[in-house]
């Protein structure tokens, strides 16, 4: 993640653990089935039933094995969560359903997140 402040987080498991002390802890995921899932929920979700508020980007410095995504997501229902990925050559999610499912996700960038 590009920063020039120090005092801002720079790497995953600081941004993890921020989110964590804000009670986000819980993932999104897409099943081998293609079907979106809010962690111990059975419920399948839509793009539109959800709104990306933070995108986080983290480059490796020397390794394009390191660079990851995290967004941080809000359900219909209020409940926050987080979709984690890697990206380059080696995704988390194979096939064009993930990428297809992201691109349809409304994009409602919050400032509470910017630490």
């Amino acid at each position: 993640m590009e920063n020039t402040d120090h005092d801002r987080m720079t790497t995953l498991s600081q941004v993890m653990s921020k989110l964590a002390q804000r009670g986000i802890h819980r993932e999104f995921r897409m099943n081998e089935n293609c079907e979106m899932k809010f962690e111990n929920s059975e419920k399948n979700y839509k793009p539109d039933e959800l709104i990306i508020l933070k995108t986080y980007r983290f480059e490796g410095d020397s390794n394009p094995d390191d660079n990851a995504v995290l967004y941080v997501l809000k359900d219909t229902s209020g409940n926050l969560g987080m979709i984690i990925d890697s990206y380059g050559a080696h995704s988390n999610y194979p096939g064009e359903e993930f990428d297809k499912f992201l691109r349809d996700i409304p994009i409602q960038e919050s400032d509470e997140f910017n630490f």
